[in-house]
């Protein structure tokens, strides 16, 4: 099975760029997407192949985060958001039900500047992981997407001069500790080690040509998953937004 999950920053302008094209020559069983910034009914009109079905959230807020899962598999359930008032508005959760595995897409909440938002993203962190391991206690958990953090200095060019920045501040990466500590696989350095490799690049400056870049963009499995892992790899070659797709193959 393959999955590609990947923060469009828009679907619609995604999509204008060449997304939609990337997706029909993958033809993937899952796409995960973060940031579609557009209603239910817009993703699901978006023109997608035969075949996949789409299940989207929206944020309360128009034109505002906003996640999606697309998939060519029947799942045997489907569940939006976490069940938690205060971060059900936004529109970051959709979790499917597949019989070997329950998959989720997360668009985690950017603590934002001077980290004015730090408070709730880490109370944010806390609710997720409880409910991945009660999904988990069920059966295994995949889940993907933009979890807004850099978890260690070698998954971002500058990690000194971001120390304190949003996305590097030593409480989210304990939030990512946290998710190593409970038993959940970072897929990606399974394969892969050392600096250069990232998923999202600033517009400013060149960033991207240059590649000074984050890798915030993820999946992560339940380590009873682990053997049925093939690949994960980061499609840094593919345009048409300021993250890059993600990728991961299971055996299954």
């Amino acid at each position: 099975m393959k999955f590609i999950s990947w923060n469009v920053n828009g679907i619609r302008a995604a999509a204008k760029k060449g997304a939609l094209d990337f997706f029909s020559e993958e033809s993937p069983d899952f796409i995960c997407l973060q940031e579609t910034k557009a209603t239910c009914d817009i993703v699901k009109e978006m023109g997608w192949d035969d075949g996949y079905q789409v299940f989207a959230n929206e944020a309360e807020k128009k034109g505002y985060s906003g996640t999606a899962i697309i998939t060519k598999h029947e799942p045997l359930s489907i569940e939006y958001d976490l069940g938690i008032e205060e971060h059900d508005r936004e529109g970051r959760v959709v979790t499917l039900e597949i019989a070997d595995f329950y998959l989720v897409t997360v668009y985690t909440p950017n603590s934002q500047n001077e980290l004015k938002r730090l408070s709730y993203r880490q109370g944010w962190d806390v609710d997720f992981l409880t409910r991945m391991k009660q999904l988990e206690s069920k059966k295994p958990v995949i889940f993907c997407g933009d979890l807004n953090v850099a978890h260690t200095e070698e998954d971002l060019a500058n990690p000194k001069t971001n120390r304190k920045n949003a996305g590097f501040s030593d409480e989210e990466r304990a939030g990512f500790d946290q998710i190593v500590a409970a038993g959940f696989v970072d897929t990606f350095r399974e394969f892969t080690q050392g600096k250069g490799h990232y998923s999202w690049w600033s517009y400013r400056a060149g960033a991207r040509a240059r590649n000074v870049g984050w890798r915030i963009d993820y999946f992560c499995i339940s380590e009873s998953l682990r053997p049925s892992l093939k690949s994960s790899t980061i499609r840094s070659e593919i345009l048409g937004s300021d993250h890059c797709p993600v990728q991961m193959e299971m055996d299954f």
